[in-house]
């Protein structure tokens, strides 16, 4: 395939896909939900909000852009103690919350999920089971092309769902933590706010239909969008590794079915702002893009020229990116 969204690269595919502006990629859609998919999500959902997350604040490990990060721990599905770390305000009370989730490299340190979006946010990064030092769990492997395959022969056995319960989980532990976001999801209280890169982009498109604390999102190159489509596209990322596993066990794509990020898009109804590339070797664009135009309620596109990769231009669009989360979210989540 040819496009004429091109960088010097030495894989062998065309990481655009043949697409070369959004406008033939506003055109995919989301497949169909496979049965009982709602129904499995709000069970998840259900039994993941049950769970007394007991978190434990630790000591303040250091002091930037305003806030005061400190190491948390917390208690998932199944009773997996997870760790990450929250970020407060250094000075002045907490006004907003986020839950923020990382890519399939796992997550180190907060990085550059720090600053928050607006100014006086506590702020939850946490690490899903198997992924960075912080979630790493006996029998789950922390490798990413690894990590997607992990009990992916059943839907109740998937790693991804509970990844996705990990981020439910999170958010408990966030307004458990901070009294000021405690009301979140009750009448005339206050909303969190979800920002997820990649993995945790597809992961927050899973999760959020079906979690009213949240009032708004941003998804950056999200994954795991229009599974059927990506498993026809070769790439440099773990959706690789599922399509090695498809070619010898092609019965997966019904498990597949019910960790469909577009196909869940069609349930998420919360003003999303989206990032999506038109060049991305381990994100391919079309999946990408699938995620947005599936979303059911108020959205937003910034397209990227390229994602996981490296390009002249970069900082600009990046800077551009933070201006418009902080606008986006500036405008609808409101201040406790």
């Amino acid at each position: 395939m040819a496009s004429s969204v091109a960088f010097p690269h030495d894989f062998p595919f065309d990481p655009a896909y043949g697409y070369d502006a959004p406008d033939a990629l506003l055109g995919i859609p989301a497949p169909p939900a496979p049965e009982g998919f709602d129904a499995f999500w709000r069970d998840r959902s259900a039994r993941a909000r049950a769970v007394d997350t007991r978190p434990v604040l630790g000591p303040a490990e250091e002091e930037r852009d305003g806030a005061r990060i400190h190491g948390v721990t917390y208690t998932s599905v199944g009773g997996v103690r997870l760790g990450g770390w929250l970020a407060l305000p250094a000075e002045g009370p907490v006004r907003y919350g986020f839950v923020v989730g990382h890519g399939y490299g796992g997550r180190q340190d907060p990085g550059r999920d720090l600053p928050a979006p607006l100014p006086g946010s506590a702020v939850i990064l946490p690490c899903v089971r198997g992924m960075g030092e912080r979630g790493r769990v006996d029998g789950i492997p922390d490798l990413a092309a690894e990590h997607v395959l992990h009990g992916i022969g059943s839907r109740d056995t998937y790693v991804i769902g509970d990844c996705a319960a990990d981020l439910w989980c999170a958010a408990s532990a966030l307004t458990a933590l901070v009294p000021e976001l405690a009301g979140a999801g009750l009448p005339g209280g206050p909303r969190l706010g979800y920002l997820g890169e990649s993995f945790g982009g597809g992961l927050g498109a899973l999760a959020l239909p079906w979690d009213d604390r949240f009032g708004a999102a941003q998804l950056t190159v999200p994954t795991f969008g229009n599974h059927p489509l990506r498993l026809t596209l070769p790439c440099a990322g773990s959706g690789e590794a599922v399509r090695a596993h498809h070619r010898e066990h092609p019965e997966v794509t019904g498990v597949l079915g019910y960790f469909d990020a577009a196909t869940a898009a069609t349930r998420l109804t919360l003003p999303t702002l989206v990032a999506a590339a038109l060049f991305d070797p381990s994100v391919p664009p079309p999946g990408q893009f699938a995620v947005h135009n599936a979303l059911a309620g108020e959205r937003e596109l910034q397209v990227l020229t390229a994602g996981h990769f490296a390009y002249r231009g970069m900082a600009a669009e990046a800077a551009e990116l933070d201006a418009n989360r902080t606008r986006f979210f500036g405008e609808r989540l409101r201040a406790v």
